[in-house]
């Protein structure tokens, strides 16, 4: 059904093993994810904070630009302004901060001990270009995914997510006895060497893993009912959400530029609800027509 994007299979597709269809596809889509998300991590000590928040964020224009190619989406003016507006609010956390913030690789951020931001990179410009690699790759994968390894639509969202949870699954487990070949060769040639975390450390990565793969399993579920572009907008969310936890744990208050880009991302956000239900509620009456015409067209048949 994924392969084919039709709900019903003809008897030659019935007879077609999906095993081959669903490990390309999840090489293809796993391989993306890690090199968008490999690329935060190389970049991070390259460039800004503010460079890094700001480029890697614009995942979200990408993925636009990718679901109107691949996806074969209409321009609307309603989500090229959502995305602007989501981009614009992005540029105001990022730039009209004094203590900036890292934009992760999920959409949110943390503030991190680097020097201040007059201080500039010493490789900014390389930085910059991996880290526009990333956010290409990033709208890329959201994209990639929605085509490759999505149920058609019509499909019964109860179905819809379940198959993306397995999907889920199945990024995790590529990941788990594949990619960890490059450890021990990047450990040994000592560009990065790796130690087993203990202590504390052990604990806060335990609870970003775990928190990791809830947003995961929820950004696929996400995908699969809606579209990248929305999907990646709603990421960008935890920008002002990592903010207020920030504020709740350390009590520093929030500065003016992360209220209003906040504010920005959130009514973004809303926009582009609002503009992807009319798109889906379009495209469902559309397909209702259709299939009265149909039926009208066979009642017709019969009557001959």
């Amino acid at each position: 059904m994924v392969r084919t994007q039709q709900l019903h299979l003809t008897t030659s597709a019935d007879h077609i093993s999906p095993i081959p269809y669903m490990l390309r596809t999840t090489v293809l889509v796993t391989c993306a994810l890690t090199v968008a998300g490999g690329s935060w991590y190389v970049a991070v000590d390259l460039t800004t904070p503010s460079d890094l928040t700001a480029i890697y964020n614009c995942s979200a224009f990408f993925a636009y630009v990718f679901s109107v190619f691949l996806l074969g989406d209409k321009l609307r003016w309603d989500k090229i302004v959502s995305v602007a507006i989501a981009i614009a609010g992005v540029l105001i956390v990022a730039y009209g901060d004094k203590a900036p913030k890292h934009g992760s690789h999920s959409g949110g951020g943390s503030k991190g001990e680097i020097d201040p931001e007059d201080a500039e990179a010493s490789n900014r410009a390389i930085g910059n270009l991996i880290i526009g690699v990333g956010s290409v790759l990033y709208g890329l994968y959201e994209v990639l995914y929605k085509k490759l390894a999505c149920p058609p639509e019509g499909t019964s969202p109860g179905r819809g997510m379940i198959f993306a949870n397995t999907f889920g699954t199945l990024i995790g487990c590529f990941t788990l006895l594949v990619l960890w070949i490059p450890l021990p060769i990047l450990h040994y040639t000592g560009l990065e060497p790796f130690e087993m975390p203990r202590g504390k450390t052990a604990g806060l990565l335990a609870i970003s893993t775990l928190s990791n793969a809830t947003f995961s399993g929820s950004f696929l579920v996400l995908m699969s009912l809606t579209s990248p572009v929305l999907s990646s907008v709603a990421a960008l969310l935890t920008i002002f959400l990592v903010a207020i936890v920030d504020w709740m744990i350390t009590g520093k208050p929030l500065s003016g530029a992360t209220i209003l880009g906040g504010m920005a991302i959130i009514i973004a956000f809303l926009m582009l609800s609002w503009a992807t239900y009319r798109e889906m509620d379009e495209e469902r009456r559309k397909r209702e027509a259709e299939d009265g015409a149909e039926a009208v067209g066979e009642e017709d048949e019969d009557d001959l």
